[in-house]
């Protein structure tokens, strides 16, 4: 398998891509399938700022149905069926209840007739149907809500993807497989001009810092919230952006802690919210939408938002009882909508994706606005039409609308986690984590950590990860920085602690096994230290910030 990580960039290509968020890795594994050569640029690493912000829902458009925007609907439920089919180690099948209050914005009847409308419209869904939730089964089933006064509402079938960080590594190994060059940490200084139009990008090489070029006749701008901040390179322009804010908030489970996702309008003002179960036991509640317009760089959830969340919470659910106490931590980005003048209401604001194909002397460049994790194969595809029309080469089909992820096993979900714990010679913990998060690819990591027995030692005990998850960061799926083994890589930071504990013990196992020094590692779990404070963990409440 290829490795992300590439030291040799090439001078020419098809197609540049700038951002490996969720829109750039759709559109880099849509163009590398089409047989295109492909290099994608971030100043980050995958999917680490805005597209690692998600509520890490696989919607099925549900929504949009109030709206009556219909080919949104009709879109969000067939790129879930083809989640459901293609990444099923990632994606899941995620009931949600959406209690019908009196106090609510809308009526439960109509929400009765949406629920059923939407599976109207999803025939041939590969989920079971939507379902009416009266009084009795609110008692048994959600006895916390019914005691906050609701005694009916519906249950609502979709899906989800607990580990994002996992999904959006599996994209960028399979563009990387397909010949796409994934360049992290590598920041864009310039858009190069030739023959009046873009014709490619300068870059700082991550290694030397000296300035590099890459040339193509179509660069892509898919850098989310950044989109304007790479527009500037080019000139002076319209803002694209007008990004608003979302915060969650991760807690252990509480008293009167669902069973099921609880899809619900919060009691100061309507929105949208929802308590989710989560991984490894443990909550999030989310999410705000305010307006934003503060840097972008290091976004972090505030006092009034967290009582905002934990308030609509402690009202759907009196048993809770939530304190800022309990949050473990929380992270918070902005979201890259089309910038309105005056916004008042952020959900106002279309989550529809555009696509601008520049003109005059910006021709050669196209610009994304928008998208999300469930449409952002379609958008990929939806791309890729307007690459190859620049390029004048006939439309094919794609091969996403199959193409299973790398991780996808053979077998179904639950015989390949069964099988390869019993055969494993891991511990079951072990065996059943890296079944879980890494699907087939588990079978790699096995293999590493029998190399070594030191490589089969937990480095964490609340999650049970190993020392071969490191190796296997760095060896084959590019991680550069600590940050990026321990929270887009090995997910070990969706523990309780964001990893602060283990990140020393990971450190050092790439001391031993990856070539690194003593000193970067020190340097790295000090600089990763201060980087999760946009997290605000619990665990590093008292300490002061300081200077790694």
């Amino acid at each position: 398998m290829p490795t992300l990580r590439t030291y040799a960039a090439p001078t020419t290509a098809d197609v540049i891509i700038i951002g490996a968020g969720i829109n750039g890795l759709a559109i880099a594994r849509e163009a590398a399938r089409r047989g295109l050569h492909v290099v994608m640029l971030d100043k980050d690493d995958i999917a680490a700022r805005t597209s690692a912000i998600s509520t890490r829902l696989i919607h099925g458009g549900l929504k949009y149905l109030e709206r009556l925007e219909i080919p949104l609907v009709f879109e969000s439920i067939r790129e879930r069926k083809i989640l459901l089919q293609t990444a099923p180690h990632l994606v899941r099948p995620y009931p949600m209840l959406i209690p019908f209050s009196k106090q609510a914005s809308r009526p439960g009847w109509l929400l009765s007739c949406g629920l059923i409308l939407h599976d109207v419209l999803s025939l041939g869904k590969r989920l079971p149907s939507n379902r009416i939730v009266f009084s009795g089964r609110m008692k048994r089933d959600w006895p916390s809500v019914a005691q906050g006064g609701v005694s009916w509402g519906g249950l609502f079938q979709d899906a989800h993807v607990p580990v994002t960080e996992r999904f959006a590594i599996e994209l960028a190994v399979d563009a990387a497989r397909h010949g796409a060059t994934v360049l992290t940490h590598t920041p864009v200084t310039a858009l190069l001009r030739e023959r009046g139009r873009i014709a490619g990008v300068a870059y700082e090489d991550r290694e030397t810092g000296e300035r590099r070029e890459v040339r193509a006749p179509v660069v892509v701008n898919s850098a989310g919230p950044w989109v304007d901040e790479v527009l500037d390179l080019e000139g002076e322009h319209a803002r694209k952006i007008g990004p608003t804010k979302g915060s969650h908030l991760v807690v252990d489970a509480f008293p009167g802690v669902p069973d099921t996702c609880i899809f619900f309008e919060s009691p100061d003002d309507h929105r949208p919210m929802f308590v989710l179960p989560w991984w490894d036991g443990k909550y999030m509640i989310g999410t705000t939408d305010l307006p934003y317009d503060g840097s972008i760089e290091d976004v972090v959830v505030d006092d009034d938002e967290i009582d905002y969340l934990l308030r609509a919470v402690n009202t759907l659910l009196p048993e809770a009882q939530l304190t800022a106490d309990d949050v473990l931590w929380s992270y918070s980005g902005v979201r890259p909508l089309p910038y309105v003048a005056d916004l008042d209401n952020p959900a106002s604001v279309t989550r529809d994706s555009e696509i601008i194909a520049h003109t005059g002397d910006a021709s050669g460049l196209m610009t994304v606005i928008g998208g999300k994790y469930t449409t952002h194969r379609a958008l990929g595809e939806e791309v890729l039409r307007h690459i190859e029309k620049a390029l004048g080469l006939a439309h094919m089909p794609s091969s996403t609308r199959d193409a299973r992820f790398p991780g996808a096993p053979a077998a179904p979900m639950s015989r390949f986690r069964k099988t390869f714990v019993d055969r494993s010679a891991l511990p079951a913990r072990t065996a059943t984590r890296l079944a879980d998060l890494y699907g087939a690819q588990a079978h790699v990591i096995e293999s590493i950590a029998a190399t070594d027995p030191a490589l089969a030692d937990v480095i964490d005990d609340e999650t049970g990860a190993i020392a071969a998850e490191i190796v296997h960061a760095v060896r084959e799926e590019g991680a550069i920085t600590l940050e990026d083994v321990l929270i887009r890589r090995s997910a070990i930071a969706l523990n309780s602690d964001v990893a602060l504990a283990a990140a020393p013990r990971a450190a050092a196992v790439l001391v031993a096994h990856a070539g690194w020094t003593s000193d970067r590692a020190d340097a790295e779990v000090a600089r990763y230290r201060e980087s999760v404070r946009r997290f605000r963990p619990r665990a590093l409440a008292s300490e002061p910030a300081t200077s790694p």
